[in-house]
């Protein structure tokens, strides 16, 4: 690890809460918590503190990006389910509707009774 990592870690321990994502206030907040003599390697620091904190707010920001995705991919697929369902509940299944058909046309089929006592009478 290099010499900034190195220090910028050991800043960002103890003072993390401190900074943000703008340079020139990273570079007053160093001045505060630390002595840096060299103006070159404070601005170093400085910039590598302002670039780790900003990639940490965007990886922050997709993950939430993500779960905010998912979370509407699950709301859809249960919605999907759910008008599935309710169009199974209303129309019957295939064999309902095919014995209700057979049962009617068995009944328009048959004859009635009185039907049945002339027909054997002719029969006779």
């Amino acid at each position: 690890m290099d010499r900034i990592k190195r220090l910028s870690y050991q800043v960002m321990d103890n003072h993390k809460s401190k900074f943000g994502e703008d340079f020139a206030d990273n570079k007053k907040v160093l001045d505060q918590v630390s002595i840096v003599r060299s103006k070159g390697l404070k601005n170093e620091i400085a910039g590598y503190i302002t670039n780790y904190i900003k990639k940490e707010i965007r990886e922050q920001k997709a993950k939430q990006a993500q779960a905010e995705a998912s979370k509407v991919q699950e709301q859809q697929a249960q919605r999907e389910s759910e008008l599935v369902e309710e169009s199974t509940e209303d129309a019957p299944t295939t064999e309902e509707s095919v014995v209700e058909e057979v049962s009617v046309e068995s009944a328009e089929d048959a004859p009635t009774t009185e039907e049945s006592e002339a027909t054997e009478e002719k029969s006779e």
